[in-house]
Parts: C-alpha cells; structure tokens; sequence
C-alpha cells in the first residue's frame, strides 16, 4: 500500500521532511541556548550587585582614572569614594524619574575634584515637579566646603537605558539624561563620563538606588529568543505533521483507484454538467427532434401505420373530373 514511498517524488519529499526536522530542532535549541546566556548573565548580575554594595568603598581612581575613560561593565555597581567641593552654582534637576512608583526629580551637583575635573553626583530623589521646585527654591542646597562622598558609580545614560523621552527642551536648570557628553556643553569645565548615586543623602532626598549595567538583565532580547526557540519547534512539528498528512493522502487516493472509485470531476465543457457532457442534472437539456412540417401529417396527427413524410393519395379521376 505504501510501495509508493519508494518512488522518485516520494523518495525526495521525504529526504526534505528528514532534513528539515533536525535543522528547526538545532534553530529552536541554538535560541533557547541563548536565553538561558541572558538568565545566567541576569543573575550573575545581581550576585555582583549584592556583592559589590557590600564591599570597602574604592578610591575612583580605581574605576575613572580619567575624564576620557568610561565605566566598564563589571565596574557598574561598585562603591567608589571621591573627594571635592560641591558647585552649588551649576546644581541641575533631572525631571521625570520614578522611584518606588511616584514621579518626581533627581538633584545633581558636581563635584569638583582636585584636578579641576567635575564628577557627577545624584545627591538623591524628591517627588513633584522639578519646574514647580525650582520656582519655589524648594531644592535642597548641596553642603559647603570639602567633602568626600561615597556612592555607586553607574553607567552614562542613554535615552534607551533611562526611558526618558529627551525630544522636548528643557530649561537651563535641567538635563534630560546623566552623561559626559550631556553635561559637556552645560558645565563650564571637564566632566568624568560616569556618575555616582550618593549612598547617604540628606534629609529630605532619598538615596537613588543604582542601576544594572547594559544588557545585563531579562531585556526584550532574553524574551525574542524564548519566542524564537517556541517558533522553531512548532516548525519542526508542522514538517511531520505535513509529511503524513500528505502520506496519507496519497495512501488512499491509490486505493480508490484500485477500487475504481475516480474523484469527482468539476463541471466544464467537457465534464459530465457541461455541453457536451452525458446531461446529467445540471447540464442543458438536448434539443428535440425537429418535425417535419405536413399540416395534417404532422407525426403527432398521423394515423398509424403511415410513415413519417409521406402525401395521401388522391383518388383516381380527380383530374379528369377537374377538366
């Protein structure tokens, strides 16, 4: 029943099918290889985290020996310590920024170190608005004098990994994301490419907590390579469920034809509705038979036994009778 399979058709489709299955199996194994990368990486993170807020403050020498360089990956996080004088003249307020829910500001001061270099420091969070603040001189003044501050150092922002739409101005007092490049043209001096969130604000800011480092954590990308991975699996499925649906198709169309049980045909001009098929119903019925035009004679007024076309005689003598 199945010999069918041998044939040249069948032979390759099912090479195909063969081919196809454990190519879909290695794709979906590949991704899902490359989700578990992104957990694995997701909690080391944390772990480094946790580990790195627990440990001695570091000088920040140690993690921005210069303005030029930029915080690695594996440094974000880290409690570093740096001492200076806070600018009070060049404060700035970073609208928009959620903390535990409430929208409110950060408030930024720089710290200028003993090189004349700036680094950023978020002294902490207030809610409301930052506009609404500044007009009232509600923010808090930074402490005078020299002072060491100590605090996670985090990445420079980008409008991606802060998700704050920076389309729109700003006033002169405000920054829409933390960065060198941001704070270059506002700052009248050099500025470290790095920030630092102060661990010990004063009342009535609130400490900000730091951020994971870029593509450390369950992102969007972690979530596309679980759904790939379900994609390439329902293929490899749908390749054999293919196979033997067409399989099976084809196992009982033969044995039909064994049986002489032919699939219907459609109605067309040959087919058996059409004009020139048998007149099954559907089909146009045949024109009857044309009568032959006799008055009296007519085939359906004959009497029987008179063949069709055929004159009654006239009697003898009728033309000499005429005469």
């Amino acid at each position: 029943m199945y010999r069918f399979l041998l044939t040249p058709r069948w032979l390759a489709v099912s090479l195909l099918a063969l081919l196809a299955v454990p190519v879909c199996v290695f794709m979906g194994s590949w991704q899902l290889s490359r989700f578990d990368m992104r957990v694995d990486q997701h909690k080391t993170a944390e772990h480094d985290e946790k580990r790195t807020a627990a440990a001695a403050p570091v000088p920040l020498a140690r993690v921005l020996p210069t303005t030029g360089s930029t915080v690695g990956s594996d440094d974000t996080g880290r409690i570093v310590s740096a001492t200076g004088r806070y600018d009070a003249a060049h404060q700035l307020l970073v609208p928009d920024r959620l903390l535990d829910g409430r929208d409110g500001y950060y408030v930024l001061t720089p710290l200028r170190l003993s090189d004349g270099a700036a680094l950023p420091v978020v002294r902490g969070w207030l809610p409301g608005k930052a506009g609404t603040a500044a007009r009232a001189g509600s923010v808090p003044a930074p402490p005078a004098g020299q002072v060491t501050v100590t605090g996670a150092v985090q990445y420079p922002e980008t409008t991606e990994t802060s998700g704050v739409d920076t389309s729109g101005a700003l006033p002169t007092d405000q920054i829409g994301i933390i960065s060198g490049a941001s704070l270059v043209n506002v700052l009248p001096y050099s500025v470290y490419n790095g920030w630092i969130t102060a661990n010990h604000p004063a009342k009535p800011l609130v400490a900000v907590p730091p951020a994971a480092a870029p593509n450390s954590g369950l992102d969007l990308k972690a979530f596309q390579n679980l759904g790939y991975t379900g994609q390439w699996f329902v293929f490899a499925g749908f390749v054999v469920f293919m196979w033997f649906r067409f399989v099976r198709r084809e196992a009982e169309a033969r044995a039909d034809a064994a049986l002489g049980i032919l699939p219907d045909q459609p109605d067309g001009p040959d087919g058996p509705g059409g004009p020139g098929g048998s007149g099954r119903p559907g089909g146009p019925a045949a024109p009857a038979p044309h009568a032959v035009d006799g008055g009296p004679g007519d085939p359906g007024e004959r009497e029987p036994g008179k063949a069709a076309g055929t004159r009654d005689a006239e009697p003898v003598g009728s033309a000499a009778h005429v005469a």
